[in-house]
């Protein structure tokens, strides 16, 4: 067995090798007339996400990442209204956004709060807090016939 085996393994390998081509020497040109390219090239940082009007949701979504990040960063972060304020800032419309509360029914501090931008039919939705551990963004479709992003208490946003 062990036998078929060893020239099994052999009759793979030789194929592997059969046309393989014998290496040859090679020729370079002389150093004056090679091309030379620039070893100052540096790659392009990427950029930055913006604000796309007439895009779709998901065109949006890394701007709305953006903005979300940077509250989370922020010694705001456990504040819902600064993450309405800032993505009304980068150009979102308030009148599309839903919050939910800042603290639970008894006073404490919420374990996780959402908020969202609905764009058109769909939702950008962020959810924050301690329980979380990081913010979090998805696109998600729009909810009671395409009029809300946030089932259930959110708070107004009347400010």
């Amino acid at each position: 067995m062990s036998a078929a085996l060893a020239v099994a393994v052999a009759t793979v390998l030789a194929g592997c090798d059969a046309g393989a081509e014998t290496p040859q020497p090679s020729v370079s040109a002389p150093a004056a007339s090679a091309p030379t390219a620039s070893a100052t090239a540096t790659p392009s940082a990427p950029a930055e996400p913006v604000l796309v009007p007439e895009g779709s949701a998901d065109d949006n979504l890394p701007f709305f990442t953006a903005v979300t990040e940077e509250v989370w960063a922020s010694d705001r972060r456990a504040e819902g209204r600064a993450y309405i304020d800032a993505l009304v800032e980068a150009g979102f419309d308030k009148a599309t956004m839903q919050v939910t509360q800042d603290y639970s029914t008894v006073g404490n501090p919420a374990e996780s709060m959402q908020f969202s931008v609905l764009w058109q039919e769909e939702c950008l939705v962020g959810q924050v807090g301690p329980d979380i551990g990081e913010a979090i963004t998805r696109v998600l479709p729009a909810l009671q016939g395409g009029t809300v992003c946030l089932l259930g208490e959110t708070r107004p946003i009347d400010w």
